[in-house]
């Protein structure tokens, strides 16, 4: 069974098609620049990438793009559109509506779009891309998995901000937590590396890249989540603040002259490593900087470490426990030195890291150093193949994994 995996932007569209008989991918690639001058396609397939400019006048454009490469005589990996047989979209949040992957409905729409104002810049543009794929490919089931639905579980100590409950009760004003399908991923292949049942243990996973969240995940279910209503909460990250004090908003309004959205924005795009080291969002960047001795560079990539050991010894704290640390995501999996620096801040739990072992990039190792009571791991996240399982497990009536 073929499954197209689709994860749709406002200008873009990243895809996967798997062939879910052995878990093989056979292409990938993406659309930028949808609707807007300059559109550009990338497409990886057969150890063969091309790449090239295109005009796309919308997301229906780029499936019909995307379907004619996958069944083109020399680059496809098929031979019709008949050959895909259901699409799985990553859809960010459910709000309430769902704490499981669907299937997609004219009801299930109407649920997704009901949460739009929880994630303007998101869930629209993935309701574009289900929309071109059901125009594209008429009859093809779909299926939306959400990246909030593995935080649901959380009891309401956990989700509830300690704000006048109206709030909750009226507008759904909560934590909901993001990154939910890198989390699931990578707990669960912790447990399996661990030999032991995903259900006895306490794991805190640490998704670290651009956008960067933490969750602990106590017995397989995510017990609290450092991303909250939206994914400006948390860890320093790229562009984005992390946890502030609200207050700040007013002040900066007052002083810089600014409306609340701007401020807003701000905090969004303007803030995290970028904000802080003046010098770039990308880690790599400030890394470099840091190095040839700029000392604000220096100072944000203190304030990431920190912040990460303050989450775990947090969640370690809120579960009682914990047997393993896992790190994932473009920074997590690839940045020895911050891994390092995190686990020496943390000896007094029983964490520890083999600098050999620690020198790994994109690699599922476990980098405990010797006698380490807690396991510490790095394992590359896998979204796209979850989506694809989801979809998979629903389309056919099984029950979810």
């Amino acid at each position: 069974m073929n499954v197209l995996v689709i994860n749709a932007g406002s200008s873009s569209l990243k895809y996967q098609l798997f062939d879910m008989s052995n878990d093989r991918l056979m292409a990938k690639g993406q659309y930028e620049r949808i609707g807007i001058e300059g559109g550009k396609y990338k497409y990886d397939a057969n150890g063969e990438k091309q790449t090239g400019e295109i005009e796309l006048r919308d997301h229906s454009d780029a499936i019909r793009h995307l379907i004619s490469m996958l069944t083109d005589a020399k680059c496809g990996t098929i031979s019709s559109m008949k050959e895909i047989d259901a699409v799985g979209h990553r859809v960010v949040t459910a709000g309430e509506e769902f704490d499981h992957s669907v299937l997609i409905t004219p009801e299930t729409l109407k649920a997704i779009e009901k949460c739009n104002p929880l994630a303007p810049l998101h869930n629209p543009a993935n309701l574009t891309g289900i929309a071109a794929c059901s125009e594209v490919m008429p009859g093809v089931p779909q299926v939306a998995v959400f990246d909030t639905a593995f935080h649901a579980k959380m009891p309401a100590k956990a989700f509830l901000y300690a704000i006048p409950y109206d709030y909750y009760t009226k507008y759904r004003v909560r934590r909901y937590g993001f990154h939910g399908t890198s989390h699931r991923y990578v707990s669960k292949k912790a447990a399996e590396m661990m030999g032991r049942p995903l259900s006895e243990l306490k794991i805190i996973t640490c998704h670290i890249g651009n956008g960067s969240s933490i969750a602990a995940i106590d017995g397989g279910i995510s017990v609290d989540t450092s991303m909250g209503f939206t994914p400006l909460e948390g860890l320093p990250m790229g562009t984005r603040s992390g946890t502030v004090d609200a207050a700040i908003v007013e002040f900066i309004c007052n002083n810089e002259g600014k409306n609340a959205s701007e401020v807003l924005n701000i905090l969004n795009k303007q803030s995290g490593l970028l904000g802080v080291s003046g010098v770039s969002s990308d880690c790599r960047d400030v890394e470099a900087a840091a190095a040839e001795g700029n000392t604000r560079a220096k100072l944000a990539l203190d304030m990431l470490d920190y912040s990460i050991r303050k989450y775990i010894g947090a969640y370690a704290a809120a579960m009682g426990g914990v047997d393993a640390v896992v790190f994932t995501a473009g920074v997590g999996e690839n940045n020895a030195v911050m891994r390092q620096n995190v686990a020496d801040g943390l000896g007094f739990m029983g964490i520890a890291v083999d600098p050999h072992k620690n020198n790994v990039r994109g690699k599922a190792v476990d980098v405990s150093a010797e006698g380490a009571k807690v396991r510490t791991f790095v394992i590359p996240t896998d979204e796209e193949l979850v989506i694809a399982e989801d979809t998979i497990a629903i389309v056919s009536g099984k029950e979810l994994k």
